[in-house]
């Protein structure tokens, strides 16, 4: 696929593709058709052979070339199957594009110092497990790392104090920065503020500027009520102190916030088949 895509690339090799394409032809009536010199022509379709999208065969004095569709359809189904996967209901890019809309806006409307103040979000989960489970994964660094950022980012540095105020260190990568070489995503500083085990918790958040200034503050209460099936979460996100250069956040805070909820959502759902199948595991040992 390799080779094919690079005798594809040069525009003089894929105009005589083309001109296979309607029939099969000599050198000289190639290099005739393409205005070009028939020692490149021939060089040209050398590099297409050598790539297997034509043949040749001679007929008396004449070289005679013509197309093999089949590799160009192997190209374009891999193509298409590419361009599906980037297209996918619902995808990441689907998601770059919802963020892509939101930002324009954002930056529109962010003319002066505290142009979002005031604005608010409401995010409404329903949890499995009980409220003492989902508070430690509010509250615990090792569980909050398993979901506290959007889907395409990882957590490298966390601190979260459970205790009013209690210091809160939030940074983070690109998911598949593994070396930690790339340029650091993002990184937020906050002070816990209110701290009720398993019912409240209430926090101050601020995503920093490149500059090491605030882009905002967040105001995040989140409230827990137990249920018959686990818990219900719901999150009450306000912002204060909003700076012009905080338009690029704010554009992300319901897609990325809720991408978060949405993982913290599968982590307890995982962890409570697996703990459901240790369980019934044990209990047939014991048998």
């Amino acid at each position: 696929m390799d080779a094919l895509l690079t005798a594809l690339a040069d525009p003089a090799r894929w105009r005589l593709v083309g001109l296979l394409a309607e029939r099969p032809r000599s050198v000289g009536v190639l290099a005739q058709l393409a205005e070009a010199r028939q020692p490149q022509t021939t060089k040209h379709l050398q590099t297409l052979e050598r790539a297997g999208v034509v043949t040749a065969q001679r007929t008396g004095q004449r070289r005679i070339y013509a197309l093999r569709p089949a590799p160009l359809r192997d190209l374009a189904a891999a193509l298409n199957r590419i361009a599906d996967t980037a297209d996918q209901v619902g995808g990441p890019r689907a998601t770059y594009d919802r963020y892509g809309l939101s930002l324009h806006a954002e930056r529109l409307a962010a003319e002066e110092s505290g142009w979002a103040d005031g604005r608010s979000f409401r995010f409404l989960r329903s949890l499995t497990g009980g409220p003492g489970l989902v508070w430690r994964h509010l509250t615990e660094a090792s569980l909050l790392a398993r979901w506290w950022t959007p889907d395409d980012l990882r957590v490298s540095e966390l601190v979260f104090e459970a205790r009013p105020g209690g210091r809160i260190v939030q940074e983070y990568r690109d998911a598949e920065d593994v070396d930690g070489s790339d340029l650091v995503a993002g990184r937020a500083e906050g002070v816990v503020d209110d701290v009720r085990p398993g019912e409240r918790l209430a926090y101050r958040l601020s995503p920093l500027l490149r500059d090491g200034g605030l882009a905002f503050t967040a105001h995040v209460d989140l409230g827990l009520r137990p249920t018959d099936t686990g818990t219900d979460l719901d999150v009450h996100y306000r912002i204060t102190d909003s700076t012009v250069d905080s338009a690029d956040f704010i554009a992300g805070i319901e897609i990325g916030f809720g991408q978060c909820l949405d993982k913290l959502a599968a982590t307890l759902a995982a962890d409570s088949h697996d703990t459901v199948g240790t369980v019934s595991t044990d209990t047939r040992s014991t048998k």
